[in-house]
């Protein structure tokens, strides 16, 4: 991707543009690129997946469909009377095997694995007993079939071709490994196992075995009335196939080497900021909750979102994050607002793009942002991962030094901010605005905040800056090419 243009326009729209009542079942839940960023696939809350493919004609960034099948359905677990959502929460590409894609969906229950291919579709149109215009009835049709069936004049049926589909089969189905609610699900870099994470546990797949699971993190105290955090989000290292990391609720996030135990969180490396508990309020125990947490391509950083801020940590310094990147400041003095029309419970995401120097995040109004080199040019080019424990932590967390060069107090200085909105707006190609026009963002929004219109879930492609973004039931291209 090199450095990059960050000159983002309005490309594509699959979807409604009028103004009409979305329908629940239509609002996307989740965007995923596949790793050449040819096929992108989207869940939604009615259990359907929706995928598109690269238009190779066009020099632009334009998709069109490919397929669409239903992934999950909806559910009644008797045992709770409890009603499981047929709501896609994560889809994840797998590695292409021939000609064959393969994807991982869930739902808050059940991961199935899916494969999609191209399938030909054959009808015979020609065999020995075709009826024949002419004049007599059924006894005269008869005779005709006599003749026709001698020796001499037998033939084979002959196929021909009619249609290519494709089409979507599941191949496994991962099951009844949850109690609680599936939030993340991240395949391994050895091609042969996946994670998936529900509110107190971590579960390690084999592609093979459906019926058996390992538990590598479990947070579940013995007394529930004990519990003080739940898991937030887990993931694998995208080089390492022996690290993985899940963020909390309490705002920390934990780094664990496979190899170290069999419950891999007793010897973690803890990422957590120190904040002085007297700037504490009612609302930091719910702001500061780790919505989501991406590993960056190279493997060297995170990035870690929750209501307020996106933080950037180098792997190999735990003390304090390399940057800190402030979202939503005019909201923290309306955080009262937030909690009561639950607004300060959506779950944000975040994403690096492919060369792990910039991040975006969404927002509300149709918000989203992207954060153009955080990372300085040069840093973590390598991925660096080491072997730690809890005994050793301390003292790396003290020689380890920040890889993003800091003048004064660099972790707190604002970036570069492109904002842009994912609306109608859009389809009359303007760019919502740079950093020179933050100052008019925070006057505009002003009172009059749609928090109905919040960018959730996004992907950025892996090979070049362009976008996908979900907004309500419309997903939108953007692209600096």
């Amino acid at each position: 991707m090199g450095s990059g243009s960050f000159n983002f326009k309005f490309s594509q729209c699959f979807g409604d543009k009028a103004d009409i009542v979305v329908t629940e079942a239509d609002i996307i839940t989740s965007v995923e690129y596949d790793a050449s960023g040819d096929f992108l696939a989207t869940g939604d809350k009615g259990g359907r997946v929706v995928l598109f493919e690269r238009n190779r004609s066009s020099k632009h960034c334009e998709y069109k469909f490919l397929t669409e099948f239903q992934s999950h359905d909806a559910e009644f677990d008797y045992l709770k009377s409890l009603e499981i959502e047929e709501k896609i929460n994560h889809i994840k590409w797998l590695r292409p095997i021939q000609r064959s894609h393969f994807l991982l969906s869930t739902n808050d229950k059940t991961i199935k694995l899916w494969k999609i291919y191209e399938k030909n579709i054959k009808l015979v149109n020609s065999n020995n007993l075709e009826e024949r215009p002419g004049a007599g009835g059924a006894a005269t049709q008869r005779r005709r079939n006599k003749v026709l069936l001698s020796m001499q004049n037998l033939k084979l049926p002959q196929m021909a071709q009619h249609d290519k589909i494709i089409a979507a089969t599941p191949k496994r189905v991962y099951a009844n490994a949850h109690t609680y609610h599936i939030n993340s699900i991240s395949p391994n870099s050895d091609q042969e196992t996946f994670l998936s994470a529900d509110d107190l546990r971590i579960n390690l797949w084999n592609y093979d075995k459906p019926d058996q699971s390992f538990n590598v993190v479990d947070i579940k105290p013995a007394n529930m009335e004990e519990l003080t955090e739940v898991i937030t989000s887990a993931c694998f290292h995208p080089v390492d196939c022996n690290h993985f990391m899940h963020s909390s609720s309490k705002g920390t996030i934990k780094l664990c080497d496979m190899r170290q135990n069999a419950l891999c969180d007793n010897r973690a490396m803890t990422f957590e900021e120190y904040t002085n508990p007297i700037n504490h309020n009612f609302f930091t125990e719910i702001t500061s909750s780790i919505s989501d947490i991406k590993f960056s391509p190279n493997g060297r950083y995170i990035a870690a979102r929750d209501y307020l801020t996106v933080k950037i940590w180098d792997i190999n310094m735990n003390s304090k994050p390399v940057k800190t990147i402030n979202i939503h400041d005019q909201l923290k003095d309306r955080l009262s607002d937030t909690y009561e029309n639950d607004a300060i419970f959506d779950k944000f995401e975040v994403n690096f793009s492919g060369d792990s120097r910039s991040v975006m995040t969404g927002s509300y109004n149709n918000n989203f942002m992207i954060y153009p080199n955080v990372i300085a040019a040069g840093d973590g080019d390598h991925p660096v991962v080491e072997t730690f424990d809890a005994a050793s932590a301390s003292s790396k967390q003290k020689q380890a030094k920040p890889a993003v060069q800091q003048d004064g107090d660099e972790t707190t200085a604002e970036p570069e901010e492109i904002v842009l909105q994912a609306d109608k707006t859009a389809f009359r190609n303007k760019q919502f605005g740079s950093i020179q026009q933050r100052s008019a963002r925070t006057k505009e929004w002003g009172d009059d905040i749609d928090f109905k219109k919040s960018i959730l879930h996004f992907s950025w492609h892996p090979r070049e800056n362009s976008l996908a973004i979900a907004a309500t039931n419309n997903l939108f291209i953007f692209s600096a090419l």
